[in-house]
């Protein structure tokens, strides 16, 4: 679920150099957490942590649409309700023959700003770079063949760099006009943590067997 493409435009300081620095082994944690390049994915094991990452996005849009009504313009230029996601999440659970679930759901608290607001959409946001890699990865796997197409992951398309770009287009000119870069920055860390041990216990694929203690003992002595 990758948060940047590319060069960012050279500035400094640079708030989206800062966050994806100050994100990465939260970033990375995310990712062992899900583990959706695993080559043994099976549809069940996409379907939880479909389940898990639809009512993430639910919890997370509820907040930053109460953001929205409050800062419509702001929200405005962002496209906010261009960028809503949860529903594909629902329709891709649907299509796979699995049962949207949002009850119950995360905590994530609305975020109380602007810079909040850019903090939490640049984790979300961000994740469509790496979806655009991860369908990719779903369409090459033995397990998933005939199964409907997943767009949750990636749903801009031949868009996908255009919209990351205004975001961080956006993200930048509002820390230049006076917005908290530490403020946006503690958002996306805690958007990052937040989904991960929402997800830590989503379904594992089964372990191979282990042997018998006392063959074990046996075998070291």
């Amino acid at each position: 679920m990758s948060t940047d493409a590319g060069t960012d435009e050279q500035s400094a300081p640079d708030v989206m150099r800062a966050l994806r620095t100050a994100t990465a082994a939260e970033h990375q944690q995310l990712e062992d957490t899900l583990d959706l390049m695993d080559a043994d994915l099976t549809v069940p094991r996409l379907a939880a942590v479909l389940q898990r990452m639809h009512a993430f996005w639910v919890a997370a849009e509820t907040g930053l649409d109460a953001w929205a009504a409050d800062h419509p313009a702001v929200a405005e230029g962002l496209d906010w309700s261009a960028r809503r996601r949860a529903h594909l999440f629902a329709a891709d659970l649907t299509a796979l023959d699995a049962v949207p679930t949002t009850d119950p759901l995360p905590a994530v608290p609305a975020p109380a700003s602007t810079d909040e607001a850019l903090g939490a959409m640049y984790v979300l946001e961000g994740s469509t770079l790496g979806g655009q890699f991860i369908d990719r990865h779903l369409a090459a796997l033995p397990a998933l063949a005939g199964v409907a197409t997943v767009r949750a992951f990636s749903p801009y398309g031949e868009a996908t760099g255009a919209r990351w770009a205004a975001f961080r287009r956006a993200t930048r000119e509002h820390v230049t006009r006076g917005g908290d870069a530490d403020a946006v920055v503690g958002a996306a860390r805690r958007t990052f943590v937040l989904m991960a041990q929402w997800c830590a216990d989503v379904e594992q694929p089964a372990s191979p067997p282990s042997e018998p203690t006392t063959r074990r003992r046996g075998a070291a002595a």
